[in-house]
């Protein structure tokens, strides 16, 4: 699918959503709009996608099922804030980076470290560090989806879809923040589509654990999310060598499932 076929499918949902420009990326010599749907409904749930453009399994999830997705969010009186696919020309060309080969993801923030030093990313689960501030610079890509953001009221919950592109099989994992038994049902559920990336290296610093869970401040839009006081955070991983019907599966089953967490705030 290239990307008007995606912002066309996206554009079919305007009847259980508020579908609004919030920019527009200019690459050799082309314009790209880039969307934003919104549901009625509080507590609210903020999802992302696309970073990467040959990670298509989570816009493709959002275009061919955003229908089913906000009726199960309405019924649970849970709104929706979309963004679902971030790096335009990065999909259509099938590209992890855009068509500058600028990298949108991460770098929303900087740590500031003890010792004053500043530092993009910081390994573990709760690590130290003094202050942390938003970094402002970046591709245009991540500028305009920061200006978006910066607008947006803090959700009760923020969720990422990506794919591992690295990884020679098919599988799941997740980044996760505070509580990683919020999300272990989820992924079990996932495991009965993809295995589970289980005590799997993902990165020359990261290890899995036993449920395919990682804790690592990446800088990344849920990282400043969770700074920001989120009460629920993930970035999801398939892996593209999935079946993409596998992967749809997964990330509908962590849509669902964030949506159910969002709803227990209520409570």
């Amino acid at each position: 699918m290239d990307y008007a076929a995606l912002v066309a499918r996206l554009r079919s949902h305007a009847k259980v959503a508020r579908i609004t420009r919030y920019g527009t990326i200019a690459e050799k010599g082309r314009s790209w709009p880039l969307l934003r749907l919104d549901t009625p409904g509080s507590p609210r749930l903020l999802i992302t996608a696309g970073f990467h453009g040959d990670e298509q399994a989570g816009p493709l999830t959002l275009a061919q099922h955003f229908g089913t997705i906000a009726r199960y969010a309405r019924a649970r009186k849970v709104g929706l804030t979309v963004f679902p696919c971030l790096n335009p020309s990065g999909f259509e060309l099938s590209t992890r980076y855009n068509a500058s080969g600028e990298k949108p993801n991460n770098d929303f923030l900087r740590y500031e470290l003890e010792d004053g030093s500043e530092e993009g990313v910081l390994y573990g689960k709760d690590p130290a560090f003094r202050r942390w501030r938003l970094f402002k610079q970046g591709p245009q890509e991540t500028r305009a989806i920061r200006r978006a953001l910066e607008r947006v009221r803090t959700p009760v919950a923020a969720l990422d879809l990506h794919q591992d592109n690295y990884m020679r099989r098919a599988a799941t994992y997740a980044y996760v923040f505070g509580d990683a038994q919020l999300y272990l049902p989820l992924a079990l559920r996932s495991k009965k589509h993809l295995p589970l990336a289980a005590r799997v290296q993902v990165d020359p610093r990261l290890v899995t654990d036993s449920n395919g869970f990682i804790w690592f401040h990446d800088g990344s839009v849920t990282d400043w999310f969770w700074r920001r006081g989120v009460r629920y955070a993930a970035a999801l991983e398939t892996t593209t060598l999935g079946a993409p019907k596998k992967c749809d599966a997964v990330n509908l089953i962590w849509i669902r499932g964030f949506i159910d967490l969002v709803a227990l705030a209520r409570l």
